[in-house]
């Protein structure tokens, strides 16, 4: 790139636009861009001098720039030409460390991970106006994928599907805090940011977070392509959020992922949030970016199917309000997750226009629980039952979906969903259901981790309902591939439900009568 297509590049960012001084190459600072030496100080000095100079931009021309932490300073872009790599350094190969975590007493209701930001590859706290623009790769080669889990460890801290894990077993996904000292664990996080634009570069292999954001305000996410080893793109109760034109293959974790944690130690909504034309899949790992979408794997670490979907939840604290989801595409990949089990409500949300292929577990979830992965008592103090309501998923078309799991809506007997429309929608299933899967006593399963498989096969090849009032299903078509010896659809405990022209194999689905 020249000194125009960099200014090009930077145009939407309205601290650089018309900016008279030149952007900084990162060589003139002492990077070397080898491969073999490390370069994460002449990178810093570099931005710490576009800081200085009151904003700027920061390049990194063709090459290899190995590196520890980075740190992002306000009005500061930091740009990756064709051909540039940040090879994240291994603390085991090289002389160096990742920046430490900062101190926190935050981190009894998430994971590790969740709670720390400065052990990355590049991270930013307390930043405005800051930018990372490719079209160049940031490669998490050296951090890990793993760390300590959370601190709170009742009943619902992991899947149903990990019970029998061995503690050897655990040990590996979740090793003890010793053995994260001088490791980076996420290739970007950033925290109480506002105001950031992170566009067109790869990541791959981005450790437990390729991109981390947590309370940030004004976050714009476009055109990236991220094949990584857990989770993709992770917004943890941030407001004024788009994702856009974004390609995330996560085969052992979710794709993209809204949360609202208690990270930041307090309740913090995550809201007006858009997520739109994207890619998600569980391809085997570094098989998107090189074009062969490989599907050896079968299971994530989990030891459910691969993951690779677009989720709301888990870690719901704070609540959801006025999201966005549409025009997005699964491949491989488990189904869409609309999740709050922690005590914050989830309402006003609108998913449209999506395409699913060889779906692994359910392909629309919706799950009102009651884990309460927070503090004792009654809110606002304590953790409360969530509300789950106006929730929208329509034109939804889905295929090869895992014959166990239908689409899914289930609350508690004492809180149940509300307001939930599916319509002009096909789902698709494999079939094969036994009569012995359509007697099963399907679990409460009221404290769980949420998942689908949380509940077993169930007893409903295309529809399982279970503590809804006001569901509307309006032209939608449930199929399957072989014979199935369970009910089209099951309601137990669906008040208020209106159908209209739903068919199961083409013939009419007779709606539930009302409970007494």
């Amino acid at each position: 790139m020249d000194r125009r297509q960099i200014v090009g590049a930077t145009l939407a960012l309205p601290w650089l636009a018309g900016a008279a001084r030149p952007p900084l190459d990162v060589r003139a600072f002492g990077a070397r861009g080898d491969g073999r030496s490390l370069d994460h100080e002449a990178v810093n000095r570099a931005i710490r001098a576009a800081h200085a100079a009151g904003g700027g931009a920061v390049t990194l021309p063709r090459g290899r720039y190995l590196c520890f932490s980075i740190r992002l300073l306000s009005w500061v872009a930091l740009v990756l030409e064709e051909g540039a790599v940040i090879e994240a350094a291994d603390p085991a190969r090289h002389v160096g460390a990742y920046d430490p975590p900062e101190a926190t007493t935050n981190d009894v209701y998430q994971d590790f991970g969740h709670s720390h930001f400065r052990n990355s590859l590049i991270w930013g706290d307390g930043v405005e106006d800051v930018a990372i623009v490719g079209p160049g790769r940031i490669h998490g080669l050296g951090l890990t994928r793993d760390g300590p889990g959370a601190r709170w460890t009742k009943a619902g801290s992991h899947p149903v599907s990990m019970r029998g894990m061995t503690a050897a077993d655990m040990g590996k996904l979740e090793p003890g805090r010793a053995a994260m000292v001088g490791r980076g664990n996420k290739a970007i996080a950033l925290k109480n940011a506002a105001r950031v634009r992170l566009s067109g570069f790869e990541i791959l292999k981005g450790g437990h977070f390729a991109i981390l954001a947590t309370g940030c305000d004004d976050l714009g996410v476009e055109g990236l392509s991220i094949d990584t080893d857990r989770d993709g793109i992770d917004i943890d109760s941030c407001r004024r959020v788009t994702v856009r034109r974004c390609r995330v293959n996560s085969p052992n974790d979710d794709a993209i992922v809204l949360k609202a944690s208690l990270a930041l130690g307090a309740l913090r909504r995550c809201e007006d949030v858009e997520v739109s034309d994207c890619t998600v899949s569980g391809y085997d790992l570094g098989t998107m970016l090189d074009g062969t979408r490989r599907a050896t794997q079968e299971l994530a670490p989990d030891r459910d199917r691969v993951t690779g979907r677009i989720k709301i939840g888990t870690e719901s604290n704070g609540g959801f309000r006025r999201v966005r989801i549409r025009d997005c595409r699964f491949e491989r990949s488990r189904g869409l997750a609309l999740e709050t089990v922690d005590g914050g409500d989830m309402e006003d949300v609108v998913v449209e226009r999506l395409t699913m292929r060889d779906v692994t577990t359910a392909p629309v979830f919706v799950r009102l629980g009651d884990r309460r992965r927070g503090p004792d008592g009654t809110p606002p103090e304590g953790t409360g039952l969530a509300r789950v309501r106006g929730i929208t998923v329509r034109e939804v078309s889905a295929t090869g979906i895992d014959h166990r799991y239908p689409a899914l809506i289930a609350g508690l007997p004492d809180r149940p969903v509300e307001d939930v429309t599916i319509r002009d929608a096909e789902f698709r299933y494999a079939g094969g259901g036994t009569a012995a899967d359509a007697a099963r006593a399907v679990p409460e399963a009221r404290d769980a981790y949420p998942e689908p498989s949380m509940f077993g096969t169930l007893p409903a090849w295309g529809l399982y309902v279970r503590h809804a009032r006001g569901l509307a299903l309006r032209n939608v078509a449930l199929l399957h591939d072989r014979p199935d010896a369970r009910p089209p659809a099951v309601f137990e405990d669906a008040g208020s439900v209106r159908v209209s022209r739903v068919t199961a194999d083409g013939r009419p689905l007779i709606p539930p009568p009302a409970p007494r």
